[in-house]
């Protein structure tokens, strides 16, 4: 009997051991995306596509589709962030503004950008803090929108400075969706804004930290997963279990685009599912079987019909 009890006491032991280790080193990788510098460091080793409309495309809108544009700057809470404004041609039937990813840029908001001008809008394309043009945040790292919200709300009082000026539509990518869902969630412009587009979005945290367990491929993700979540407050100060924002993306009552892969390795794709199936306002969505912001390159016809099918769901 006292060799089944060590015995089980020992498999209990290894097991725990397992799970905690596990948990900690996905906490830390977790924390460890959100550190400003890696993620860019790696991207800037690749050779940047020569097509304007490819994810890391690098060059400014006259370069990229002969569009004219004006720099701007906008106030936010710490300091001066650059953007760039591309006004319609000819008469104007909306504005928009373009939120990138987490260590993305300006440029990644083209495909969007290419629809957009074509159907009459003038855009903005921001950038926020940590972005080179933009302010560095005083703890080095990025918020998952938590922090970097403010800086939208700097743009949308520079596009619609009242609510008597045009309202506006938000086209966010990956973490962009998370920084406009803390927007919608907590700034008093909220109501400024009369549709959304989204690509990738990251709507969850916690989400995220499943999906990497599971990718990861070892055993028992779920429960690896769970002790990540619990040891995360101490790798990281932020209030990461608040980092979701299905609610107020649910809750949006204007026009919604929602366009993501299956085979998404960064951002799952069942809380964008989810987050269609349960509005109640128009929402337009392209399910793909593509990577992380690969919806546009898998199949650009169908990408910009439902794009252009979103923008007729908009009353003017």
């Amino acid at each position: 009997m006292r060799v089944v009890v060590f015995l089980a006491v020992l498999v209990a032991a290894v097991a725990l051991g397992y799970i905690g280790i596990g948990g900690y080193f996905l906490a830390h990788a977790t924390a460890g995306l959100l550190k400003v510098g890696p993620i860019a460091a790696a991207l800037a080793t690749a050779e940047p596509p020569a097509d304007p409309l490819a994810l890391g495309y690098r060059g400014d809108p006259m370069a990229a589709l002969s569009l004219p544009f004006e720099t701007v700057t906008l106030d936010t809470a710490l300091g001066p962030a650059e953007a760039w404004l591309v006004p319609a041609a000819g008469n104007e039937t909306g504005r928009a503004i373009y939120v990138h990813g987490i260590a993305g840029a300006r440029e990644d908001g083209y495909r969007a950008l290419s629809i957009l001008h074509e159907a009459g809008w003038s855009v903005l394309l921001v950038t926020y803090r940590n972005d080179p043009g933009a302010p560095a945040s005083p703890d080095g790292s990025y918020g998952f929108g938590l922090t970097e919200w403010p800086d939208l709300e700097a743009a949308v009082a520079r596009m619609s400075p009242s609510d008597a000026d045009p309202r506006l539509l938000i086209a966010a990518d990956s973490m962009g969706a998370a920084i406009l869902g803390q927007f919608l969630a907590q700034s008093p412009l909220a109501t400024r804004i009369e549709a959304v587009a989204l690509d990738s979005p990251a709507i969850s945290f916690g989400a995220i930290i499943d999906h990497l367990a599971l990718q990861d491929g070892k055993p028992l993700p779920g429960i690896i997963a769970m002790a990540a979540k619990r040891i995360l407050p101490f790798q990281s100060a932020l209030p990461l279990a608040q980092a979701e924002v299905a609610v107020p993306l649910q809750a949006f009552p204007g026009p919604l685009f929602l366009a993501h892969g299956s085979a998404d390795r960064i951002v799952p794709i069942g809380p964008s599912q989810a987050l269609a199936a349960a509005r109640g306002a128009p929402t337009v969505t392209l399910w793909t079987g593509a990577d992380h912001l690969g919806s546009y390159a898998e199949d650009p016809a169908a990408y910009r019909a439902a794009f252009q099918d979103f923008l007729r769901q908009i009353k003017r």
